[in-house]
């Protein structure tokens, strides 16, 4: 164990993921004008931020890498997860009265989870199945295609639920339970969520890694044709890694509901960063994007927190992943773990 630290730590790009974080960490403390308390809950909510950057950069890079397509539509997933986990556990808002006879709330709550873990699964297999598959070889029209479903996606949005923000109003077992950090009060439901985005880093890399399924996206990724060659339908493949990729955002989407504000702008704020993050962890790379998705979340964190200390404009926080994301272009082009292409 130790020999493998020492070779991982040895690697350029492993040196450069550690001054990167560093960094972060040295602005993270000087936003949070070196109180404890500060600092611990913007390290807190960094993670809890890039958790969620993951949930959607993950799908969107097993997408590219195996399929060459960048899904302008993950975002959408994303927003739809977080209207519908709204919408169910508060049956006055919208559409979902059926949420209501449900009476426990936080069984209601992974109920509306599940329910947009479906409903996300059923409308990417939906888009994959009958209309990307056609466009193949076509990347312009792929392109525009998932463009216009995002389109889709924000006028559907717009006319069942308006455009009047959400704030989560019920709590469950989850939001009731708090803790004192440092003289700061944090939610345990987002240790919580950030534990489960830990946990699912490691069960993809697991699939990935040690599954039939698994090797044969791998495989893909690297090397299409003789996935082919091999017998293997591997538009089955494309169709199971869409799907799941768009379950995956809607999951995040459903999860990050009771904390964040649910509004028209969420799914392409949350796309943009995801698409910082697999720039910046190198295109088609599930390594870099879990890395990335760490050094966005918290980089985002850590400007916010700076913004409000400082008091130089609250846009900055926002607009930090595509600063990030211009910097890698000029700089590292590849990302991380990527390689030239």
């Amino acid at each position: 164990m130790q020999n493998i630290l020492q070779k991982t730590m040895r690697d350029p790009t492993w040196q450069l993921i550690s001054w990167m974080l560093g960094a972060i960490f040295i602005f993270a403390l000087v936003a949070s004008e070196f109180n404890i308390g500060s600092f611990s809950s913007t390290l807190l909510n960094g993670m809890l931020r890039a958790m969620l950057l993951f949930l959607v950069a993950a799908g969107l890079s097993l997408i590219f890498g195996l399929m060459d397509i960048l899904n302008f539509a993950q975002g959408g997933y994303f927003m739809l997860g977080a209207y519908l986990a709204y919408d169910f556990q508060h049956p006055d808002a919208g559409s979902l009265t059926f949420g209501e006879s449900i009476a426990d709330p936080t069984l209601r709550f992974f109920v509306s989870i599940l329910f947009a873990v479906i409903v996300g699964g059923v409308l990417g297999y939906i888009l994959e199945r009958f209309f990307l598959r056609p466009l193949y070889d076509r990347p312009l029209f792929q392109l525009v295609l998932t463009f216009g479903a995002s389109l889709v996606f924000l006028e559907g949005i717009k006319f069942i639920w308006k455009t009047v923000p959400y704030t989560w109003r019920e709590d469950t077992i989850f939001q009731a339970n708090k803790f004192n950090l440092f003289g700061t009060t944090f939610e345990w439901y987002r240790v919580f969520i950030i534990i489960m985005g830990i946990v699912l880093i490691v069960l993809i890399s697991l699939m990935l890694r040690r599954t039939r399924i698994g090797i044969i996206i791998r495989a893909g990724v690297e090397d299409p044709e003789m996935v082919r060659a091999l017998g293997i339908n591997v538009r089955a493949v494309f169709t199971f890694v869409f799907t799941i990729g768009c379950a995956v955002a809607a999951f995040g989407g459903a999860v990050a509901a009771p904390f964040l504000q649910v509004h028209i702008g969420l799914g392409n704020l949350y796309l943009l960063g995801a698409i910082a993050v697999i720039v910046l962890g190198g295109l088609g790379s599930y390594e870099g994007t879990a890395v990335a998705s760490i050094i966005v979340g918290l980089a985002w964190v850590a400007m916010e927190r700076f913004s409000i200390s400082y008091n130089i404009g609250a846009v900055w926080g926002d607009l930090t992943p595509m600063l990030m994301l211009a910097l890698v272009l000029l700089l590292r082009p590849k990302g991380l773990f990527g390689e030239e292409r």
